[in-house]
């Protein structure tokens, strides 16, 4: 018998070939455009529409932008109105088609590619519109233009009906209105913290610009409105918000050739540093070529000035780029033509140019800044040189304290239930607030891929501490012993011994003060592993509902009643206030099932929400503390009292 392969297994020709073109490509490969399918793929579709509004008031036609959430059944739908000049209606010769529809459903189709009509903007590789059009169900565009109001509608890329004057006008503006495939993200949602977060910055990035904010998903509407008049000093005051000053809010801005930078910095008495980075008003998560010219900039001028000012025989110890950044929020915004972004997600600035002309403008405005400011130049370089004192003697600390460290030798933690897989991508490690939960879970738990660590009572709040009492802190020693990872110089991700941890706590006020004092520290110390995404908050059931035999858990208060609907009201509900109320056949089944359970990944997508939240609620400032509280004491909706 002829083993060869069939023919027709060998007949690769032409007619194999595929050619995707326009939407079809991206829904084939959806990741390809907006990084990924899932929650920051899903709200990077109306990024793409809110940056092309933004871009309107960038070039001066825009000084309203409204973003408003509502429901389609269980789908979420988002509409962006600005009152820009409107995308264009009439046609284009080449296509014979309305530049709409062009525009719609065409890639690399737009204005932005020259710099007539845009300067300096967000979208440059005219996808945004064509790309969110592919991959929403369906999209609805309305144009105010030319005294006509015009409508087009789409569905997943395609348009559905013809280009159609449906009254008149004489406003001006687009309305996007779209819904995100299900086919493509599920039932995935709009988180409205991130999105009323980025209209913030933007708000701050663009003085007078009036951004709206309402989302109707809710049995409360939320409607709120965001304005700054002062531009990027009232961001600075923001960021710095909940941390004790050592300086004024220093403001740089300047112009060379076709590049406009703004620059606002400040100092305080924390240990971190924060940088926002920002380019035609798009934020660059990962930072680039402008950050690094700031960050040089600022050492330099820093380092000249100490060498000059400080005394021969107390400049003993050699200040490094950590000390000088120590305390340090800033803001870093370019408007420029034709930056170059690594990816279609525009997380990082590529231009080598930009480098330079930051790294020149900071060094010689901070310069004459410190020459000009003595008593902000005295306390930068007194808190630059307590930060190399301290990691000087933190250094020698953690050297003694390496030889006799439990997780440097990685003895793992004798409470510790560890699993059986010894891979980290397939184990769990479940951090478990109160040892009788904890028990609970070790018998629920699998033991092939679920390793179990419980803790006794709240831990240290890092907020408040020093290294010393961080080194010496047994349960947060418990924790890094099984993690494997390490802290501080030691760290190293790549040892870390489970890709997934779970932090598990009661659904009370006392379990979440325990989940933020846990956050609180692998945001300061272990932050790789929150960006990695291994960090997770497991959601136990509030309530558990029975009807007869039939058992029901709900998670919400809305899930409640819906289910007391469906069951006319006819059931005994439950209210459970800690893990340990649970058997572990409950526990398993509610929260640690990879089947049935209900994780929420933790994300710092926007690093200043998280670190605002932390300095204000875990940080010594009380009258803060106690003032935001007041403010948002009316969001709580349920309080175990």
């Amino acid at each position: 018998m002829d083993a060869s392969p069939a023919a027709s297994d060998n007949d690769y020709s032409a007619k194999d070939i595929m050619v995707l073109s326009g939407p079809m490509g991206v829904r084939k490969r959806p990741a390809m455009y907006i990084g990924s399918t899932g929650s920051s793929g899903f709200l990077h579709l109306l990024y793409e529409v809110i940056d092309n509004a933004i871009d309107e008031a960038l070039a001066g036609y825009c000084n309203s932008i409204v973003v408003k959430l509502s429901k389609n059944n269980d789908n979420d739908v988002a509409t962006v109105i600005d009152n820009g000049r409107g995308i264009p209606v009439d046609i284009i010769p080449k296509e014979n088609r309305p530049a709409l529809e062009v525009v719609m459903t065409s890639l690399h189709s737009g204005a932005k590619f020259s710099d007539k009509i845009y300067k300096v903007s967000g979208g440059l590789h005219g996808v945004g519109l064509t790309v969110v059009n592919a991959l929403s169900e369906f999209t609805v565009v309305t144009v105010k233009k030319n005294g006509h109001i015009y409508r087009q509608q789409f569905s997943r890329g395609q348009p559905v009906s013809q280009l159609e004057i449906i009254g008149d006008t004489e406003e001006h503006g687009t309305e996007v209105t779209f819904m995100p495939d299900p086919e493509i993200f599920g039932n995935l949602h709009f988180d409205s913290g991130f999105i009323k977060e980025r209209l913030r910055y933007v708000s701050f990035l663009n003085p007078r610009l009036r951004l709206r904010f309402i989302d109707e998903r809710g049995m409360e509407k939320d409607d709120i409105e965001f304005y700054s008049e002062n531009g990027i000093k009232d961001f600075i005051d923001y960021i710095s918000n909940g941390k004790n000053s050592i300086t004024n809010p220093i403001i740089f801005q300047w112009k060379e050739d076709t590049i406009m930078l703004n620059i606002a910095l400040q100092y305080n008495d924390s240990y971190d540093e924060l940088i926002e980075s920002f380019v035609n008003n798009i934020k660059t998560e990962e930072g680039g070529t402008h950050v690094i010219g700031f960050r040089s900039g600022l050492s330099r001028a820093l380092v000249n000035y100490y060498s000059k000012n400080v005394e021969k025989g107390k400049q003993d110890i050699k200040i490094t780029g950590d000390d000088i950044r120590e305390g340090l929020v800033a803001i870093v915004s370019v408007l420029m033509q034709n930056p170059e972004f690594e990816g279609q997600t525009k997380e990082k600035l590529g231009n080598t140019k930009i480098k330079n002309i930051v790294e020149t403008g900071v060094y010689s405005n901070m310069s004459r800044y410190l020459e000009e400011h003595p008593q902000d130049a005295k306390n930068i370089i007194n808190k630059i040189t307590s930060a190399a004192i301290a990691r000087e003697s933190a250094r020698k600390a953690r050297d003694l304290a390496r030889k006799r460290n439990a997780f440097d030798n990685m003895i793992l933690p004798g409470k510790l239930a560890d699993c059986i897989i010894a891979d980290p991508d397939k184990a769990e490690l479940f951090i478990v607030e109160g040892e009788s939960a904890g028990g609970s879970s070790k018998q629920g738990r699998d033991k092939k891929f679920q390793a179990i660590l419980p803790l006794r009572g709240k831990i240290l709040n890092v907020e408040k501490a020093g290294d010393e009492r961080i080194f010496n802190n047994i349960e947060l020693r418990t924790i890094i012993s099984a993690l494997g990872v390490g802290i501080k110089d030691s760290f190293n991700i790549n040892n870390i011994r489970y890709n997934k941890i779970i932090i598990m706590s009661d659904a009370d006020v006392d379990g979440s003060h325990i989940q933020t004092l846990i956050l609180t520290f692998f945001y300061r110390f272990l932050r790789p592993i929150i960006e990695k995404g291994y960090v997770y908050i497991a959601q136990p059931p509030l309530y558990k509902v029975s009807r007869g035999k039939e058992v029901f858990y709900c998670y919400s208060d809305d899930e409640l009643a819906k289910k007391l609907g469906e069951l006319d009201g006819k059931a005994n509900v439950q209210r459970y206030k800690g893990l340990g109320e649970m058997n572990p056949e409950q526990l398993w089944e509610t929260t640690m099932d990879p089947e049935k359970r209900i994780l929420r990944r933790v994300s710092i997508k926007d690093a200043e929400r998280a670190n605002t939240l932390f300095s204000i609620l875990m940080g010594i400032d009380v009258a803060q503390r106690r003032k935001f509280l007041e403010e948002h004491s009316g969001e709580v909706s349920y309080l175990d009292i």
